[in-house]
């Protein structure tokens, strides 16, 4: 008999075939309400993998569900809406995937900082309504090559954008609950230290309690009035509130923005806003990268049932 596989979250639809194909799929992901929870209570005692990815949350509650559960295979990066912990206490191990995403996650935070201190999306609306002919050249943007780029979260992806931003002419600090062994960039042991040394300051460290509200109204003033934000992380590690005022009153100059506190209807204030580029959650967003990441989940899914170690265990 094939093993039985919960779906919290689908995966592409190559790789839900291939799902399909080697176990009992259960599809928790297309159910709500009671239906919802008829089937937890009809295959929660047998199902010991499931699949996931950051929107779902679990915790103990839903754990309760699943007595038998002794994986989670999750298709993304982050996990900060899941308790490490209770699933740790129960002998449930959780895989991700962030090293098959890093490259176009740290992409996307260069084209954000590239593209909001060169004021990309005002240009082109700028040649589009045609005021170019009707007005002459746009007013003169700030140059990046030779500033200072500060990385909150010196992982793989912060490594990552850290190359990237080498190689466009700039020098590198981090901040991260440690110095990191082996790496010669500037560290700082505070984000607002950081901020204060920093020209742009890019956000790549995970989300959660831990680092909720990490980039306080304290790091943007320290940021300054001619300095960058690009978050590519979690909508909770920026005080979001105090970020709509820094960029309503130039306290700073511009951000580039991923995420957001609230996903997928952003507070409205960022609409009205000309010195913030907006993207919607969508980093990893290529084919080639979300089919990787699913690919990684069904590799995962065979170690564990294989007895295998799997590839990218999380806890």
């Amino acid at each position: 008999m094939k093993p039985d596989v919960l779906v919290a979250y689908p995966l592409r639809p190559r790789q839900m075939a291939m799902l399909e194909e080697a176990y009992s799929v259960h599809r928790l992901d297309l159910l709500t309400g009671d239906a919802r929870d008829a089937l937890l209570v009809e295959v929660g005692p047998k199902c010991t993998a499931m699949v996931v990815n950051g929107h779902v949350t679990i915790d103990d509650t839903f754990l309760a569900k699943l007595p038998a559960l002794k994986l989670a295979a999750c298709s993304s990066a982050g996990y900060d809406q899941m308790d490490v912990g209770a699933m740790t206490r129960r002998g449930i191990t959780l895989t991700n995937t962030s090293d098959v995403l890093l490259d176009d996650v740290a992409d996307m935070a260069l084209l954000l900082m590239l593209a909001a201190r060169r004021r990309l999306v005002a240009g082109d609306r700028y040649v589009r309504s045609g005021d170019w002919g009707r007005l002459g050249m746009m007013p003169l943007t700030t140059s990046t090559a030779g500033k200072k780029a500060g990385i909150v979260g010196l992982g793989r992806i912060g490594l990552a954008i850290a190359r990237r931003c080498e190689a466009v002419g700039l020098t590198i600090g981090y901040y991260g609950r440690s110095q990191k062994a082996g790496i010669d960039y500037s560290y700082f042991d505070d984000p607002v230290k950081l901020a204060e040394w920093a020209d742009i300051l890019l956000v790549a460290t995970p989300g959660g309690p831990e680092t909720e509200g990490l980039i306080s109204a304290a790091v943007l003033d320290a940021l300054g009035p001619s300095g960058s934000l690009v978050n590519i992380s979690r909508g909770t590690v920026v005080d979001e509130p105090a970020l709509i005022r820094a960029l309503q009153e130039g306290r700073i100059a511009s951000a580039g923005l991923d995420v957001y506190l609230n996903e997928p209807n952003p507070d409205p204030a960022f609409a009205s806003l000309d010195n913030v580029v907006l993207y919607p959650h969508h980093a990893s967003g290529t084919e080639e990268t979300r089919d990787r990441m699913a690919r990684l989940v069904i590799d995962n899914l065979a170690a564990f049932f294989a007895g295998r170690p799997l590839l990218t265990p999380v806890n």
